[in-house]
Order: structure tokens, then C-alpha cells, then sequence
């Protein structure tokens, strides 16, 4: 009350006009902040809303495939002293069970909370553990016995029974939908200006000794697919997925980070929850080092004014032990690029 009164201008009594003048500016503007702050309270209600019911489905989806998977391994034991001949298509089934709920994991990880992703990978583990069991227990080893050398030569380079009944899950792969962005490039400078637009979902994917330069704001950032590149971006409203990276250098602001697939990269990030990283070696982090005119402001809209410091507390996905995983380093002060500027570089070069 006491700054108030020592920053308000002093009433003048002998103009009972203009103290009502003033009373007025007062109470209009106070009526423009609730307005303002009802609207800011609106939008992140409905943002919350969004991403809530996003979780949801896929929650949904989630459990009622896991119950599929728990159900066809119950059923594998009695096959086993039934039906013998149907066992390693009914197991060659349920591992492509597997890795179909791996890959719905993998197309919705941006946008789940921590906790829920930490724990969809475990389940998944875990089933995977009960096929790799039962593989074990009921699929009969070939016995050995001594053949004639002239007979079968051909079947030395036949597949064994285990892989016919477990084939390899292939590896997850981002599904990308058609999304803005900049694909296939080689050797190019890249740049894109979204200060004077509304941006919504961005893509890199494919791009190969490139340099790519992104002004201003995106809500989310898919990177995919990038071998000896530069990527340096404002902030970013929502998340950020990597997938398949290598020998790469980021400079990333964002919510929330996955990496995935990543070798020998290095991260500069302003990040306000935990960087992940999964399947990778080799990478390093440090914080974020770009500006560019107008950087701050992009900051503030995007919630990352303030720097949390969580760009090196790193959780690896696959490092379960007490100890510092080996995957992942902070990069020596020395080795750091130092201080990255901008200039704003107007319309985009090479989308597609």
C-alpha cells in the first residue's frame, strides 16, 4: 500500500473533474487485466484439456493392447502340448504384437508426461521378457546328431527354429504426418522466420551437412533422420522429438526433449523437465547459447524465460543402474561453441 501511494499521482482536490477522470483510467484498467488474465487462464485450460484427452486415448490404446499380448501369452502354454505346429506362428505373432505397441509408444512420446512414457517402456520390456521366456521353455532346441556330409548342405544356411518363431522387432520408427517442414536436403544453409506467423508443427527429417537457422516460436519440433548437421532454434512452446542423429550439433529451447537413436551429438538446451534419451552413445550437453533480435520476447511467450538448469540432469531410458550412464556426458567448457547470433533471415529457403 505504501508504494502505491508514494507512485500514485497526487489527488487534486481543487479539480474534482479530473480526480474523476482519473478514478475512471483506474477502474478501466483494472477491468482490462481481469479480462486479460481470464482469457490467459482460458487458454491454458484449453491447452491442458487438449493434451490431457491426447493422453487419455492413448492410454486407452495402450492398455488394450497389453491385454491382447498378456492374453496370447497365456494361451502359448497350451498350444504348446496341443497344437505344437501353430506354437511359432502364435509366438512370431505376439512379437509382432510387441513391437507394434513399441512403435505406438515411439508416434506418441512427445506429447506423453514422463511418467507415463518411463512407464510404457517398462511394460513393453517386460512382455518382451515373457515372449524371450517362453521361447525358451517351450520351443524344443534342434537335437544334435551326426549327418552324412553329401546330405542337407543347403540347410547350413537356412534359418534356425528360434528365428523363425522370434523375428527380429524392427526398430521404432518416427511417424511423421505431413507436417511443414524441410526434407530432403544435402550441403545447404536453411533458415525459417515464424516471428510474423502463427507456427504450429515443424519437421526436419533427412537433411545431410546442413545448417538450419529457425526464428521464433513452433509448438512442436519432429527432427528425423540428420547426419553431420547444425540446427539452431528459438523456443519451442511444446516438445521436441530426435530420432536417428548423428554427428550432430543442436541448439534446442523446449518443454520437454526426447532423443532417440543418437550417436556421437552434441546439446545445447534450455529445457524445463528432464532431457531423455534413449538407444544412444556418445552425446554431450551444455546450455543454450543462441540469440537473435527479439529473442527474449519469444522466450517469455513460450514459457522459458527462466533457465531451470535442467539441461544436464539427463535421464538415460536404457541405464537402469545407480551409477552415471555411459551414453551421456556434460561437453567440457572448453570444447563449447561459445556465443551463436542469429541475423534475421526473412523468408524460408529449401521447405518441403
Amino acid at each position: 500500500m505504501e508504494e502505491e501511494t508514494a507512485t500514485s499521482p497526487p489527488t487534486d482536490l481543487s479539480n474534482p473533474t479530473k480526480s474523476s477522470d482519473h478514478a475512471l483510467q483506474k477502474k478501466h484498467q483494472a477491468m482490462l487485466d481481469r479480462l486479460s488474465n481470464r482469457h490467459q487462464a482460458r487458454n491454458k485450460s484449453s491447452s491442458s484439456s487438449s493434451a490431457t484427452e491426447s493422453t487419455a486415448s492413448f492410454l486407452s490404446k495402450f492398455s488394450d493392447s497389453k491385454r491382447l499380448i498378456e492374453s496370447q501369452l497365456s494361451e502359448s502354454s497350451k498350444l504348446a502340448t496341443t497344437d505344437t505346429t501353430r506354437l511359432k506362428s502364435h509366438l512370431a505373432d505376439i512379437s509382432s504384437s510387441i513391437s507394434a505397441l513399441e512403435q505406438l509408444v515411439a508416434e506418441n512420446s512427445y506429447l506423453l508426461p514422463s511418467y507415463e512414457l518411463r512407464s510404457s517402456l517398462k511394460t513393453v520390456s517386460e512382455l518382451k521378457q515373457s515372449l524371450d521366456s517362453l521361447n525358451a521353455e517351450l520351443v524344443p532346441k534342434k537335437k544334435f546328431s551326426f549327418k552324412n556330409k553329401s546330405t542337407n548342405k543347403t540347410s547350413v544356411s537356412g534359418p534356425k527354429e528360434t528365428e523363425i518363431a522370434k523375428p527380429e522387432p524392427p526398430k521404432p520408427t518416427l511417424v511423421i504426418r505431413d507436417l511443414p517442414g524441410i526434407r530432403n536436403k544435402e550441403n545447404e544453409i536453411l533458415a525459417k522466420n515464424f516471428r510474423d506467423s502463427e507456427a504450429g508443427e515443424f519437421t526436419l527429417s533427412d537433411l545431410d551437412s546442413c545448417e538450419v537457422r529457425l526464428i521464433g516460436c513452433v509448438s512442436v519440433l519432429f527432427i528425423n533422420r540428420l547426419t553431420n548437421c547444425k540446427v539452431y532454434a528459438g523456443p519451442v512452446m511444446g516438445s521436441i522429438l530426435i530420432e536417428e542423429v548423428e554427428n550432430c550439433v543442436f541448439v534446442l529451447a523446449s518443454h520437454q526433449i526426447r532423443i532417440h537413436y543418437a550417436k556421437g551429438s552434441d546439446f545445447y538446451l534450455r529445457v524445463r523437465s528432464r532431457p531423455i534419451i534413449e538407444d544412444c552413445g556418445g552425446v554431450r550437453f551444455a546450455p543454450y547459447c543462441l540469440s537473435y533480435e527479439g529473442i527474449e520476447d519469444d522466450m517469455i511467450k513460450a514459457g522459458l524465460a527462466e533457465d531451470t538448469g535442467n539441461w544436464s540432469n539427463v535421464d538415460d531410458f536404457k541405464w537402469l543402474r545407480a551409477v552415471q550412464s555411459p551414453n551421456w556426458s556434460v561437453l567440457a567448457e572448453s570444447e563449447r561453441v561459445g556465443a551463436i547470433e542469429l541475423k534475421d533471415l526473412g523468408s524460408m529457403t529449401g521447405e518441403g
